[in-house]
């Protein structure tokens, strides 16, 4: 027993510390990264796109510098201790040393590599998924109440990390209520531990509320914009290719909960999992939102198969652990920005990986890279090149000057280089960044980064006298290429009267009562 504990606190650092070695210095934080950041910046209990939770992990990252180690750090720990509870179940049913190798090896081989390296609420969302669902292994194992009280924090910090956590609640209670554990429903605990889930959500439950919840309109927009696009078929194929190395693990997992005797009694986990898998199938869900369901099934599967191997057939542990690692390994450049965005793209095309389809970004085309690693590219270099042209203008022309971005992206990565180059605080009016846009304006030119240039229909940018495009981001390989800086000199009076009530606008949808 404290050698299978010794080993798996080894693979936990192990996986803690590998994304640190592996991804290439080149890359900068990811487009998202930078809105958690500023997210950071202003704390409060909600935010348009995301519970408030990942931007208290941000501010003490903000804290420390917002350096990529404070970034990544959160990410890599909450990955590390996923698969200690995963490891935990497996040591518990008895598993040994090859099922606790079976059952690491989907997180440093599958998509959770990436998830876990990637400062978003995805990777807090599996850990409460997972979390959840070691709470309720437990109480199976001893029938001690206070698991059931656990797992209703771990729903309630989870609903405070990303709103999905309800469809693993809305599967587990599917789980108990066609199993033998049903029984549960008739005693007071498990509407206790509601409560206390439901009390620790409140707070961002009650500024959904004073904002309308803004959470609908997000769901709305990502559904028309994104999810529309995604078929069945394809979110079916999505749960194999991102698991693709370990695939048989968590099959093994599933087969055993539901045709076991010994997994007979954890049953609720299989009807979690289908029926968490049917509401993201009916919603057009994105394939990465059940990574959560699959550590707890890593577990069983890999102390499955370490059972089946002891009693039929020894020499199969080495083709099931030389096919995820082989691989897992040809696939890892895929995972993870391993090179620079140029050798990435010739590595594509030289194994044909480019001609998977798995290069589709959400405009629906293809490209040369993944959309995660060319969202981490191009933001530093255009940032300085804002900079150099802001640090030329007059002290006059700054101080009566604008920043303005389009997107969330460059606001984000603005304000997090900004102040290597001495810049003021940039704006936008795109995702949580309009609530912070200021309600009254005294300026005279705005300087613009945007992909677009602005036509008739932009009518605030018909206000000034001329225009300039100063620069603009020539990296075909970033996903933001194109995207021009432009300095809009000379508004005319009508101009602060028309951006404050614009803005008066577009806030007036997120709040209940008075703008602040």
């Amino acid at each position: 027993m404290k050698s299978t504990h010794q080993l798996l606190f080894v693979l936990a650092g192990i996986q803690l510390v590998l994304p640190f070695f592996l991804q290439s210095s080149i890359y900068e934080p990811h487009r998202d990264e930078f809105l958690y950041l500023a997210e950071a910046r202003h704390l409060a209990w909600g935010y348009l796109e995301a519970p408030p939770l990942l931007s208290l992990f941000g501010w003490i990252s903000n804290y420390f510098g917002g350096g990529m180690f404070w970034i990544k750090i959160w990410p890599a720990l909450f990955g590390c201790f996923t698969f200690l509870l995963a490891g935990k179940i497996i040591i518990q049913l008895g598993g040994k040393t090859l099922a606790i190798v079976l059952g690491w090896l989907p997180f440093v081989l599958d998509g959770y590599l990436r998830l876990f390296y990637l400062f978003q609420p995805n990777f807090l969302e599996v850990f409460f998924y997972t979390a959840i669902g070691f709470c309720w292994f437990q109480w199976i194992g001893t029938e001690n109440r206070k698991w059931i009280y656990i797992s209703g924090i771990a729903l309630g910090l989870g609903f405070l990390s990303k709103d999905s956590v309800l469809f693993y609640a809305i599967g587990i209670t599917v789980g108990v209520l066609l199993t033998q554990q049903r029984k549960l429903f008739t005693q007071p605990t498990v509407y206790i531990a509601a409560i206390i889930g439901f009390l620790i959500f409140l707070p961002n439950l009650f500024w959904q509320y004073t904002h309308r919840f803004p959470v609908m309109h997000h769901m709305q927009v990502l559904e028309q914009s994104q999810l529309v696009h995604i078929g069945h078929k394809d979110f079916l194929m999505g749960q194999l290719i991102m698991n693709l190395p370990c695939f048989y693990i968590w099959l093994t997992g599933l087969i055993w909960v539901f045709f076991s005797p010994t997994g007979k009694k954890f049953r609720l986990f299989g009807w979690a999992y289908l029926t968490v898998i049917t509401l993201l199938l009916l919603l057009h869900g994105k394939d990465y939102y059940a990574l959560g369901l699959y550590p707890v099934l890593f577990a069983f599967g890999g102390y499955a198969i370490e059972q089946f191997m002891q009693s039929h057939a020894r020499w199969i542990k080495y083709p099931a652990l030389a096919f995820p690692v082989l691989l897992g390994l040809f696939a890892l450049p895929l995972l993870l920005p391993v090179a620079s965005p140029k050798k990435l793209a010739a590595y594509y095309s030289r194994t044909h990986l480019n001609k998977t389809g798995l290069f589709q970004w959400e405009d629906q085309q293809m490209h040369p890279l993944p959309q995660d690693f060319a969202d981490m590219t191009g933001w530093k270099s255009t940032t300085a090149k804002l900079a150099h042209f802001y640090n030329s203008l007059s002290a006059t022309e700054k101080t009566n000057t604008l920043i303005y971005c389009r997107n969330y992206a460059f606001a984000g990565a603005m304000n997090y280089y900004g102040h290597q180059y001495h810049l003021p605080e940039v704006y936008s009016d795109n995702a949580s960044f309009l609530l912070w846009m200021p309600n009254h304006y005294h300026i005279q030119h705005i300087l613009l980064v945007g992909k677009r240039m602005p036509d008739i229909t932009d009518t605030v940018f018909q206000l000034f006298e001329k225009h300039t495009v100063v620069d603009s981001l020539n990296n075909p390989l970033a996903r933001e290429n194109g995207t021009k800086i432009i300095f809009f000199q000379n508004g005319n009076q009508q101009l602060n009267p028309w951006i404050e009530k614009r803005i008066a606008q577009l806030k007036a949808p997120y709040y209940r009562y008075a703008l602040p």
